[in-house]
């Protein structure tokens, strides 16, 4: 898909979230699944890159969020830093451990670097809950529970006030989202792509597997950071609980409704996704039933996801 095609769908996606506001602002519910859906398609959207466009079998992206929450939390509350200061170092935070669990990944392929990464997310639960002495001020098994939220110019953005809160939302994943999509056009993306399909040949033609899968790693680990630091002022509350398989499969629920390696299909999954699973909450415990159905159901009559209702068109035409 070409750049014009990505950026006039995200237009109209965000276009359409941005003008909600003005019908359901007096809603809370509604505006907080918003914020969720805003949220977790940053998330969604830099698994994606890593896994549908550069090949790398990443399942650490839900570990990266809750690192950098943790960190930006941690910051904030022991260190007193203020929460517009300390979004932005849980992200460098994040984008360095992303380097460092990287670099071993490199020498790996295939099912071994989804092994190591979901190690990592699984060895985070116990140091957050203090059973290893290595995340300070984590709270450990009750977590932190007073994390300020962000204060631009006096003005606090909080769930006390949800619809200013939701256009800095809108605006911090619109951001986020933009960067990758011209990640994703750009010469980083060519590699991403020629690594992926063809490795041997693209290494024959001097580009670096070192340097771009490490390039990734650090890209959708900051990102993710920095939105996982925003989730965390956004809620003041966090716990390592989030760090539960359920979670993680959601996201990769929403992944596979709007296409793997079909930008911006993850911001489509998740809206879908989030909206979709909160509509069904009164279900209660038939939710998980009439969700994963709903999903098989969706990948038989869309394998490419939502996503390939666009690029099947523009498949058909340019055939034509």
């Amino acid at each position: 898909m070409r750049l014009k095609q990505m950026a006039i769908i995200i237009g109209v996606l965000y276009g359409i979230m941005a003008i909600l506001p003005v019908f359901v602002g007096d809603t809370r519910f509604i505006m907080n699944i918003l914020v969720m859906c805003l949220i977790w398609a940053v998330v969604a959207s830099c698994w994606d890159l890593i896994m549908g466009f550069a090949g790398i079998f990443s399942f650490g992206q839900v570990a990266f969020f809750v690192m950098g929450a943790y960190c930006s939390g941690i910051l904030a509350i022991e260190h007193g830093v203020p929460p517009v200061f300390a979004i932005p170092l849980a992200g460098v935070f994040t984008g360095a451990m992303g380097v460092l669990v990287g670099l071993p990944c490199l020498r790996l392929a295939g099912p071994y670097v989804a092994l190591v990464t979901f190690g990592v997310h699984m060895a985070l639960q116990p140091v957050l809950r203090g059973k290893i002495g290595l995340a300070m001020g984590s709270g450990g098994s009750v977590g932190l529970l007073t994390i300020p939220p962000v204060n631009i110019f006096g003005y606090t953005f909080s769930s006390a006030n949800m619809v200013p809160t939701f256009y800095l939302t809108l605006l911090l994943s619109l951001a986020c989202v933009l960067v990758i999509m011209f990640v994703i056009k750009s010469y980083w993306g060519v590699a991403f792509l020629a690594l992926k399909d063809s490795p041997d040949f693209a290494m024959s033609l001097g580009i670096s597997a070192f340097k771009y899968k490490l390039m990734v790693f650090a890209l959708t680990s900051f990102l993710t950071g920095i939105i996982g630091a925003y989730y965390g002022h956004f809620y003041g509350v966090l716990s390592f609980r989030m760090l539960d398989l359920d979670l993680f499969s959601i996201l990769m629920v929403m992944m596979l409704v709007g296409g793997l390696g079909h930008f911006p299909g993850a911001v489509f999954g998740a809206f879908i996704v989030v909206a979709g699973s909160e509509m069904m909450a009164p279900l209660g415990a038939y939710r998980a039933v009439v969700m994963g159905a709903l999903v098989v159901i969706l990948v038989l009559v869309l394998p490419n996801g939502v996503m390939g209702l666009f690029t099947g068109k523009q498949d058909r035409a340019e055939a034509g």
